[in-house]
């Protein structure tokens, strides 16, 4: 018969021979690819478009909208005031890589280079408004 002694002591050896854990990747909290870079897109459009009074959408309001339950965080351009209307302006991220798009009404303007040009610079990674470096 096995005392208690023994059956520990023989349950402690197993335990100590258990591989160690693999040390994981550091957390980004939680967030997917298509969050961290919708955050970083809004937060410069933001900054760049309203925060700075950028006269090109003085006829805008920006209605951000990143706590998406359908894994497409966006935020709207939406007329100025009318958080309710019909959206001039969509910018998403979808997929496992981020992929930020772009679509509506104001992509087909006079402003739709400058507002490509700074949604692809903002989602690769650059913090500057338009013109500046």
């Amino acid at each position: 018969m096995i005392s208690g002694a023994a059956c520990f002591a023989g349950l402690a050896l197993m335990a100590g021979c258990q591989a160690s854990p693999t040390p994981t990747a550091p957390s980004s909290g939680g967030k997917s690819a298509a969050l961290r870079n919708m955050e970083q897109v809004a937060t410069a459009a933001h900054r760049c478009w309203f925060a700075s009074k950028d006269a090109t959408f003085s006829d805008y309001s920006f209605a951000n909208e990143l706590n998406s339950f359908s894994g497409r965080p966006r935020f709207l351009l939406v007329p100025r005031g009318d958080y309710g209307g019909r959206p001039l302006l969509v910018v998403q991220a979808e997929g496992a890589a981020g992929t930020v798009t772009s679509f509506g009404p104001l992509m087909d303007g006079p402003s739709a280079a400058r507002i490509s040009a700074d949604i692809r610079r903002w989602s690769a990674g650059g913090t500057d408004c338009a013109g500046t470096a």
